[in-house]
Order: C-alpha cells, then structure tokens, then sequence
C-alpha cells in the first residue's frame, strides 16, 4: 500500500493548479453523472409507483381484483419483496465488477421491458408476477447509485440529494403525466388509460437506459474520458478524505469479507433503524394520491393535486442537503424536519377539514425526505471504507428499511379513508424511531471522535484502518 502519499503527477502542481484542476474534474463528473442518474431515478420511481395512479385509471375494475379483499393492497406490497431479495446481491456484485455505466442501464432497459409488459396482465395472478418481477429488477438502481458516487463526504450529501431529487420530480411528474393520459388516451386503439399509463412509461424508460450506456461513466479508475492527471486527482481527493483508497480493482474487492465487515459493526444496525423509520413513515408515498383523492375532488384534479407537495420536498431538500454539507453537521438536519414530518401526519388525523389536510400533505413529504437524504449521506460518511464494506451496509440498509413497504400496503385500504388514522399513527410511531436512532448515533459517533482526538483506536471505528486515517484527520460527521 502506499500510504497517504500525493501520486507524482500531481505533486508539479501549485496549490492554485490544483484548486483549478479540481474545480474542473468536479465539473465534468458533475455534468457528465448527475442528470442521467437523476433521470433514471425518476424512471424507477415513476415504473415502481405509477401503479397508484392506474388505481384511479380503473386498473382494478378491469383485472377484476375484489374490493372486499386487499388483493390491490398485495399487488403494491409484493413489490418490495422482489426489491428487498436484490439489494445485497445486486450491490456486491457491482462492487465486484466496478462497471456501473454497463450495469446500471442493463438493469433498466430490464425493468421497462417488465414495467411495459404490465399493460398486458389480464387478473391478479398476472399482476402479482409482473409486480415482483419489476422490484426484483428495479432492485440495482438505488443502491448502486449511492454506492457508485465516489465524491469526498463534505460533497455526498448534496449529491445525494440531487440524485434523490429523481424521486421527488417522479412524484410531481408522475401526477401530470398520469392526468394527462387518464384524460386524453383512455380508449385509444383499444387500450385503457392504465394499459396506456404503463406502456408509454416503460418505452420511454428503456429508450433512456439505451442512451445512458454511452453517458454514464464507470469509478475513477474504470473511466475512460478522465485524463491520466484527472484520474488520479479523482483517486487522491478520496483517499486524502478518507485515509484509504477507494475502488481499486475487482481482485480488491471480497465479496464476503465486505458483507461481513459490515454486520459486525455496530453503525450499521444503528443506521439500519434510522432508515427504516423514515422510509417507513414516507411510505405514506406510495399511496399518494389515494390520500389525496380523500379530498374529494375527481381524479384528474386529485392527480394535479398530487404536485405541489412533491416540488416543495425538491426544494427543501436542496436547502436542508446544501446546509448540511456546508455545515458538515449531520444529526439535526435529520431531526428537524422528521419533527415537522411527525406534526404533519397527527395533523391529517386529528381533521377532516379541507384545508388543514392539505396543509399537512403538503407538509409530510417534505419532512421525511429531507431527513431521508441526509441520512442515506451519513451511511457513507460513517461506513466510507472498504467499498466492499460500504456496498454491503447501504444495499442492506436500504432492503430492510424498505421491507416497511410490504406491510404499509395494508394501512391504506378504501375503508380506512379519509383520515387514515392507523397509518398516520404508525408514521408517527416510526419517525419516534427514527428520532431515537439518530439520537444514539450522534452519541456514538461523538465518543468515537473523542477517542481519535485521544489518540485511542477502536476496532471498527475507522474501518479498520489502525492510526492512518486518524492521523490524517479522519473524523466521523455528527
């Protein structure tokens, strides 16, 4: 190993050199990355939710699905079974290969062929295998997307923000397109509004996933367009943050030994029960405008209604990211808006007056996915090294947390409406959660700086990494 030694190609430059080439590499990886993954994610988000909005197109009516029943309920909640068996397994094995610009869209030209095939199921049985079959697939992209933003930890949690943006777009997109097919296309050649709904979203994703091929670009190491001089900038600024190298090659990167590091350390089942509350309690999401439509307004209003609080969650959860990065503090960008998230949902139970529910779905939104990006940062910045170890814990963070979505299915059947009141509680119940994982975090994490200010190692608390990262200044985000 080398050690913390600047590669010679880089040790010619003056400080100014390297600030402007830095500047530069930022930029190109910026530009180059971030809008096609963004546009991804929001395909993702769009194939795996649309089904809320064929709901209201009368995709139940049309497969027959009994109402009496939660066979709807279960068509949505299978999903995340195939979603939950995936993560892992999909993350190791990019971990292994290092080839994200080939993987990636490989995977979504998949999930559309799959997304597409859904205006062809006839019954429930159909609707059940296609549904599985979709998260089983739709499984690689997220994870591997936050695995794959190899950016130093004071610039993660914007980025991941931008990336997670994708969701939040699909939300308010998702509203209009869906209004704008269920309106116009309901009949055309044959077809009803839901067959159409999953048709054009499944062409277009796999149209983009064609294109994504020749854009995406691989880790710094595996990407062709950097110069031998960006290159290497790119490796040091990772391992000058971190005190150890990131990707390297395939022969690096165990399978096991990463999956194994990763359930040893404690961190890891901390922020395990951090994400599952929150992702728990913006489940509420994939029933959107099933909530909404308790408004009382048609459906096409209902889906234009859906908007609003989704391009309020894009912006503050910029705000809530950008300060946090800036800031470099963790814990109460976190704390504050699952706060605002947990007064939002007691609000949508406590009425059933028109305006404060608005109020509060405009709020729920925003609140959970503000502390959510931020905390899918604070893996990284506390699980950084190795990056077998990091793919395992956010692949697995991010199954279990999701596993919460194939029970939530059941707390949003038609008989519950309008306020929903076994949902929201259990919201408020998991964000409770959440508060108190965060809370024990920071406790953690702060202990664990005192020590490698005192000079003190403790097995796991730098990724095994005895003294280097420590003394190069390595200290965990709070």
């Amino acid at each position: 190993m080398r050690g913390l030694r600047m590669p010679e190609i880089l040790t010619r430059l003056t400080p100014e050199q390297r600030l402007e080439l830095e500047t530069r590499l930022r930029r190109k990886i910026d530009w180059r990355l971030l809008p096609i993954i963004i546009l991804m994610y929001i395909l993702n988000y769009i194939d795996r939710n649309n089904i809320a909005a064929a709901k209201l197109a009368g995709l139940p009516e049309d497969l027959n699905l009994d109402p009496n029943t939660s066979e709807f309920e279960t068509a949505v909640s299978i999903l995340f079974v195939g979603y939950l068996l995936m993560q892992i397994p999909s993350n190791l094995f990019l971990n292994k290969i290092g080839k994200p610009a080939i993987y990636l869209p490989a995977c979504m030209m998949v999930w559309g062929v799959i997304s597409a095939a859904t205006a062809a199921v006839t019954n429930f049985g159909g609707l059940i295998a296609v549904r599985f079959f979709l998260g089983f697939v739709e499984a690689a992209y997220f994870p591997g997307c936050l695995y794959y933003l190899s950016y130093t930890r004071k610039e993660l949690g914007l980025r991941t923000a931008l990336l997670y943006s994708g969701a939040l777009i699909s939300g308010a997109f998702s509203g209009l397109i869906s209004a704008g097919i269920t309106q116009n296309m309901n009949g055309v050649r044959g077809l009803d509004a839901w067959q159409w709904l999953f048709l054009i979203e499944g062409v277009i994703t796999v149209g983009i996933a064609f294109a994504a091929f020749w854009i995406l670009p691989n880790f710094p190491r595996t990407t062709t367009w950097l110069s031998e001089e960006e290159k290497a900038l790119a490796i040091w600024r990772l391992e000058e943050d971190i005190g150890e190298d990131d990707w390297i090659d395939s022969e690096h990167q165990s399978l096991w030994t990463g999956a194994r590091l990763a359930f040893a350390d404690l961190k890891t089942w901390v922020l395990l029960v951090l994400l599952f509350g929150i992702n728990a309690s913006g489940s509420v999401t994939n029933f959107f405008p099933a909530v909404v439509k308790t408004l009382g307004y048609s459906n096409v209003i209902t889906l234009l209604l859906t908007c609003p609080p989704y391009v309020l969650a894009v912006i503050t959860t910029f705000i809530n990211a950008w300060h946090a990065d800036r800031t470099g503090e963790r814990y109460w960008h976190i704390m504050l808006p699952l706060a605002v998230a947990m007064a939002a949902f007691i609000l949508a139970a406590a009425t059933t007056s028109l305006a404060p529910r608005y109020v509060a779905m405009m709020l729920m939104v925003p609140g959970v996915y503000c502390a959510f990006v931020v905390a899918l940062a604070w893996i990284s910045n506390t699980l950084p090294r190795p990056p077998a170890k990091r793919a395992a814990a956010l692949a697995f963070i991010n199954a279990v947390s999701n596993s919460s979505s194939i029970y939530a299915s059941y707390m949003y059947e038609d008989r519950m409406a309008p306020r929903y009141i076994i949902a929201m509680s259990v919201n408020c119940g998991t964000i409770f959660l959440a508060m108190i994982a965060a809370t024990v975090m920071r406790i953690m994490l702060v202990r664990l700086n005192r020590k490698l200010d005192q000079g003190i190692y403790v097995k796991g608390a730098i990724n095994a990494l005895p003294g280097a990262a420590a003394q190069h200044g390595f200290r965990f985000k709070v």
